[in-house]
């Protein structure tokens, strides 16, 4: 650093900025990252409240475009354009500068917003949704890679609590703020609110974060792309339709699988041979990089299986309101923030990680455990006394896997290793919402073919033909007091399948964790040793 630099900001100590071709770093000083950082939680805010502000509006919105029989293709476009876009993202920042990337990602996710928002019957919300979705596969890969080029991952614990508490604020938010837009503005709003939180994120984007421009004249791997989106596009349909639109061993499913194997096997022959790979097969063999992948996949099972199913028992078997849903995840989420924001710290002072997946891990199963003994006798603190124990092990992991995913590559590659753990957790959620449904109705299931005929007969009515499944907090006042505890054991029978599984899998993750190596994080003291253990850890 010259003395012009240090005389520039002398009050505060600089923070080192990825260069783009190099992996070398030049210092800037902290308030200029702060000001990027605004820019930065503003839009993963955007990328996190859409799904939850829109859920709460959902029956809303299909009363009045009259489209219920199409309403979980709202949320299907969304996600497939969203998983499919991810890894693209990722390497056209790589190969084009992420700062375009990224204001392009926000633009495209504002234009959907906007026409999904005027949007006058179901198939034009549809196909709006699946445009919102392609940018909102840029917003995450962009926020997570260009804090992996501004800050170094020695430093970069500094600002992990920012993400987490944005994280827990969407998810305890997005319910209430979509619930009030609906009933005291239109649901249209529930789109048009992304207007002006975008407008200020490309602001601060393009006013405040210098990159340095990359030019290359590498070609995008479009056959890699599209073998990819097909395998991708299989494997959510098969998640989100299997067991619900089509039995499991269905024609449909059968073929999806097929075509998913089918399509992954052509993306893998064809990375090999091409010069700039989607996600390049190499990035496999450095152990670190693998192992965290399977971890973040484990972690979006559990976590999005805890979101999905923990209201429905709050709700139902504890009577909680339903209007109040993001508030009954507020225990998770302050189990989640709390311990990483300690762990952001920690890292940060001493550079170390490999003890926080194995402790997250552990902690992520017993939590897990404890929620997997929820009954009818279970009292509210006890349940938020578990949940806070499951959000205390996600807290471990979820940004120290998005850490050492970035610690293990190269800083050409950030793009990469960003869209691909973004990728892991997102088909984990995916996998996890439809394992977890699967469980949890089939258990349901169970506990009805066990109750009297006549009790199963009055459920029949009450659910609309359609038994237990059907039942909803709206038609439980339908039932008498010996009938709605015979539902109640039921759903509890569920809980306890889908979180003993849940534990089950965790497994999986603790076992993942203790292959993990302590590579030293870049930005410590020693930087040329920190790349020649990097560059060990990948061969072995």
């Amino acid at each position: 650093m010259t003395t012009q630099q240090s005389e520039a900001a002398p009050e505060e100590p600089p923070v080192e900025l990825g260069k783009a071709d190099d992996g070398g770093f030049e210092q800037r000083p902290h308030r200029e990252v702060r000001l990027v950082m605004i820019g930065l939680v503003i839009t993963m805010l955007l990328a996190m409240l859409d799904n939850l502000i829109v859920g709460t509006a959902m029956p809303t919105i299909v009363g009045e475009l009259n489209g219920a029989e199409h309403m979980s293709w709202v949320v299907t476009a969304y996600t497939l354009a969203t998983a499919a876009s991810t890894p693209i993202w990722g390497k056209v920042g790589d190969l084009y500068g992420r700062k375009g990337s990224f204001l392009v990602s926000i633009a495209i996710f504002l234009l959907g917003s906007a026409l999904s928002g005027m949007s006058q019957s179901m198939d034009q919300l549809i196909a709006f949704r699946a445009v919102q979705g392609l940018g909102a596969g840029g917003l995450m890969v962009g926020v997570m890679s260009i804090m992996g080029a501004l800050v170094l991952p020695r430093d970069r614990g500094k600002y992990q609590g920012m993400f987490a508490a944005v994280m827990a604020l969407a998810t305890i938010g997005g319910p209430l703020i979509g619930g009030f837009i609906t009933d005291h503005l239109n649901w249209r709003w529930t789109f048009y609110v992304n207007l002006p939180l975008g407008a200020i994120a490309l602001a601060f984007i393009v006013v405040v974060l210098k990159l340095p421009k990359i030019r290359s004249n590498a070609k995008i791997d479009y056959l890699g792309a599209a073998l990819l989106t097909i395998g991708i596009v299989s494997m959510v349909l098969i998640t989100t339709w299997g067991g619900h639109e089509y039995a499991w061993g269905s024609k449909q499913i059968l073929g999806l699988g097929a075509l998913s194997v089918a399509s992954m096997i052509g993306f893998c022959y064809v990375e090999q041979r091409v010069a700039e790979p989607i996600i390049p097969l190499g990035l496999f063999r450095n152990r670190n990089f693998t192992m965290v992948s399977i971890i973040g996949f484990i972690v979006g099972f559990a976590m999005f299986g805890a979101v999905t199913f923990l209201p429905t028992y709050q709700q139902i078997v504890q009577g909680a309101s339903a209007t109040n849903s993001g508030l009954l995840l507020m225990p998770m989420m302050f189990g989640m923030l709390v311990i990483s924001l300690v762990v952001g710290q920690a890292i940060t002072k001493t550079g170390k990680y490999r003890i926080y997946p194995i402790i997250g891990t552990v902690v992520m199963g017993g939590g897990s455990l404890l929620l997997s003994t929820l009954s009818v006798d279970t009292s509210s603190f006890a349940s938020s006394c578990y949940m806070v124990v499951l959000g205390a092990g996600m807290g471990f992991l979820m940004q120290v896997t998005m850490l050492v995913a970035q610690n293990s590559v190269e800083m050409k590659d950030m793009g990469v290793a960003s869209s691909s753990a973004t990728l892991f957790r997102t088909i984990g959620g995916s996998f996890g919402v439809a394992l977890f449904g699967t469980l949890y109705i089939n258990q349901v299931n169970k506990s009805v073919e066990k109750l009297p005929p006549e009790v199963l007969q009055h459920m029949q009515q009450s659910g609309g033909g359609e038994g237990m499944s059907a039942m909803n907090p709206a038609t439980l006042s339908k039932l008498p007091a010996d009938v709605l505890n015979a539902y109640q054991h039921g759903i509890s029978n569920g809980m306890h399948t889908v979180f003993l599984w849940g534990a089950v899998i965790s497994l999986v993750a603790v076992v993942a964790s203790l292959f993990l190596r302590e590579v030293k994080l870049r930005g410590g003291a020693d930087a040329a040793e920190a790349k020649a253990e990097a560059a060990l850890e990948g061969a072995i």
